[in-house]
């Protein structure tokens, strides 16, 4: 076998080695000199005393560890078959925090900018191994060094449970992003030039750790890709939480659902989520969107909710990317079976749950949002004001908030329809994924691009990858940063342009609303 160099690493080797602070790992050398190491734990199994903690770092190992085949994920919801991708008795046993590394020199020295990506899932789903989030394309053409990651989602990572510390899906990010820090030099990678990429949940997620000091200094740059505005308070949280453990006849403190199996608790989430509308009185809007869990302002581990904490300047030496897709919300629609089926009636309610209190000179949602749309049909309205609530408009307020707190911005929209389905969908929430990690025939986004993704998606994916390592590597990402008096926003279409932000009705209907922490009703 080939030695290891002083510095930790084999160069040029079929199985490169990297010595890690926790030992050595084995990965797998490709045909363009790029390598890939899979699976490497950065924290011990969060299971048995270690269940619903702060994650641990990872023990030292001994010889060598290979490194060529992803982890095991966390326990999932039944979301897009997601469960069935775990088996019950590998998610019971908690390997799950671990992450994987495309590097296209895997050398001490190559001091290559690093790109950290967070999965959405709506933080119940999600991990690291599925297809359309291999990174070697993006790493080997963009000249970065890409990681992925799994961290707990669902009532494991996010329920507020009596006894234990809140976020723990978010400090297994931070835990991840001081192992970026620690080892990523033997890699090929810059500690010192970290870019955070996420995406939905992972997108809320970055907002957090924006707005978390566990996170400082962990990374210089981020790209957040359609923000949810859900964050909880700590008392809608446990309302929930207590809810969750109704369904299971227990209490929910750390000794009585830590005495549940790993495997059984999704389930848990999902019964509860699905019949959120029996809440709608306590829980207001989130009930209505089926939301089970997300990250709480607990005022220790996130102090505030992202919109403060970045207007009063936390996050200002991070330089932002933050934009949304134009059709957000149709994909949800299209789910839930609702496309060619949405009611005046159904409408209406949406507009009341989901539109901005108050609205533009107190008009409340529903009138608002029909004065400004006056040609706007009854799924139209449905759409518009779910996009808005839930991705749109925390998306924009956040680069806002960037803005007010000293910090620059620079704002986007995906406005290029996706081919697949015969383009019903337009440029729906997740079309981003395969474009910037230019896989576009791989995983359930593949489908929104058809059998054969057409010139367009090809040239469009290689634009955004640009301007996302371009980005990382220090430089601008190929347009304007955001102002309040001219918008300038990049609109990725088929012909990318710079424009005045192109929502300007949904931006004046939104221009007094708060956001922050949902409030426990009632």
């Amino acid at each position: 076998m080939t030695e290891l160099s002083a510095e930790g690493t084999v160069m040029g080797a079929d199985e490169p080695e990297v010595r890690t602070t926790a030992g050595v790992v084995r990965g797998a050398g490709e045909a363009s000199g790029s390598a890939v190491f899979k699976g490497i734990p950065f924290a011990e199994p969060p299971v048995g005393a270690l269940r619903f903690g702060v994650p641990v770092p990872v023990r030292s190992w001994d010889g060598v560890r290979k490194a060529v085949a992803y982890g095991t994920p966390p326990p999932q919801s039944a979301a897009f078959g997601m469960d069935a991708l775990v088996s019950g008795d590998a998610a019971d046993e908690g390997d799950w925090l671990t992450l994987n590394v495309w590097t296209p020199d895997p050398g001490p020295g190559a001091g290559l900018p690093v790109i950290v990506w967070m999965h959405g899932g709506a933080y119940v789903i999600g991990m690291s191994g599925l297809p359309e989030y291999d990174g070697g394309r993006l790493a080997r053409e963009g000249a970065v060094v890409v990681v992925t990651l799994n961290y707990r989602v669902g009532i494991e990572g996010f329920a507020q449970i009596e006894g234990a510390p809140a976020n723990r899906g978010l400090l297994d990010q931070v835990a991840a992003l001081e192992w970026v820090r620690d080892n990523i030099r033997a890699f090929g990678g810059d500690p010192g030039r970290v870019t955070v990429v996420g995406q939905s949940a992972g997108a809320g997620s970055l907002a957090a750790l924006l707005a978390m000091p566990r996170a400082a200094g962990l990374f210089g740059r981020a790209v957040a890709q359609s923000v949810p505005g859900t964050f909880f308070s700590t008392e809608l949280a446990a309302d929930i939480a207590r809810e969750f453990a109704a369904e299971l006849g227990v209490r929910p403190t750390v000794e009585e659902l830590g005495a549940v199996a790993p495997r059984r608790l999704p389930a848990v989430a999902d019964a509860v989520g699905a019949k959120g509308g029996a809440f709608a009185e306590r829980w207001g809007p989130t009930a209505h969107a089926l939301i089970p869990v997300a990250p709480v302002v607990d005022g220790e581990v996130l102090p505030a909710a992202p919109w403060e904490a970045l207007a009063a300047g936390t996050g200002r030496d991070v330089e932002l990317v933050v934009g949304h897709t134009r059709d957000e919300f149709r994909l949800m629609m299209l789910l839930r079976g609702l496309t060619g089926e949405v009611t005046e009636d159904q409408a209406a309610v949406a507009l009341r749950t989901f539109g901005p209190v108050g609205g533009v000179g107190g008009v409340g949602g529903d009138a608002a949002y029909r004065a400004a749309f006056p040609a706007a049909s009854a799924e139209d309205l449905y759409e518009l004001v779910q996009s808005d609530w839930l991705f749109r408009m925390p998306s924009l307020r956040l680069a806002e908030a960037q803005i007010a707190g000293g910090g620059r911005a620079h704002v986007y929209e995906l406005v290029w329809e996706a081919p697949g389905m015969g383009g019903m969908l337009g440029a729906c929430h997740g079309l981003d994924v395969p474009l910037v990690f230019g896989n576009l025939g791989e995983g359930l986004p593949a489908l929104l691009l058809g059998e054969e993704p057409p010139a367009e998606a090809e040239e469009l994916s290689r634009l955004v990858r640009a301007a996302w390592t371009g980005f990382a590597a220090g430089e601008d990402p190929g347009w304007p940063a955001y102002d309040v008096e001219r918008r300038p926003v990049r609109i990725f279409d088929a012909r990318p342009s710079v424009a005045p932000y192109p929502e300007e009705a949904s931006r004046q209907l939104w221009r007094e609303h708060a956001f922050g922490a949902l409030p426990l009703r009632g």
